[in-house]
């Protein structure tokens, strides 16, 4: 209980950008998880702290609990295995290692097709939208735009119009960052800024805001003082949600 009870402290900490919390909520749910001799919770707690240094970095992290997690599952095809494996490869593709990501990626659909995963009301379930948020990250920095933009729309899809979080707007922003590395820079600024601006202003959290931003990283410098990206940078710099 204090495993899981520490995660979902550490998850709620990360998506408001309090980092230096989260990090120990993080550290207390693997503590936590390892004293259960647990083996699914000691990988889950690992493949879900993953998360804070994918959108804060660093990657090097990302990369090591996602195979730690792997290691622990001694590599069977379980959901916490997929999610690991998936959470892998878009760090991987981050750090331009194509030919891990791919490896990664394979291993991730193979492990979910093969297991059960939970359903989208579960905390700690892993539906099939969630793998294909994280496909669409791998996707996206692999330079792959358009499976990239397949899985974005599938996932948008599967998201309730009313309870869908911010993971539909995480989508939408890496659909900006397909737009921007095809040098599509308006349209990439406005995809932007519009889907930053329809979500509530208190759900503007840092980790919304690192994502848009990564719009801007990706646009060549020439291009960084056009007027579009000039707006973007304007609406990002707004005071954030109390």
């Amino acid at each position: 209980m204090t495993a899981l009870l520490a995660t979902l402290i550490g998850d709620a900490l990360m998506k408001l950008g309090h980092l230096r919390q989260s990090r120990a909520w993080y550290a207390t749910a693997r503590t936590a998880a390892d004293d259960s001799g647990n083996v699914e919770l000691r990988a889950r707690v690992r493949a879900q702290a993953a998360m804070l240094p994918y959108y804060y970095g660093p990657l090097e992290s990302v990369v090591a609990l996602g195979r730690e997690a792997r290691l622990i599952s001694r590599n069977r095809p379980t959901a916490t295995g997929a999610f690991a494996a998936v959470a892998e490869a878009r760090a991987l593709a981050r750090q331009r290692d194509a030919a891990g990501a791919e490896q990664a990626i394979r291993r991730a659909r193979t492990d979910f097709e093969q297991c059960e995963h939970g359903s989208g009301d579960d905390a700690f379930g892993f539906p099939e939208r969630r793998l294909l948020l994280y496909l669409s990250g791998a996707y996206t920095y692999l330079g792959r735009t358009r499976q990239a933009r397949q899985v974005q729309q599938q996932a948008l899809v599967l998201y309730p119009a009313d309870q869908g979080g911010i993971d539909p707007a995480l989508l939408r922003l890496e659909e900006a960052i397909c737009l921007a590395q095809e040098r599509s820079l308006t349209e990439a600024c406005q995809l932007a800024a519009t889907t930053y601006l329809q979500v509530p202003r208190e759900h503007r959290t840092p980790i919304l805001g690192a994502r848009a931003r990564h719009v801007l990283t990706v646009l060549p410098p020439a291009m960084r003082q056009a007027r579009a990206a000039r707006e973007l940078g304007e609406i990002l710099a707004l005071p954030p949600a109390m």
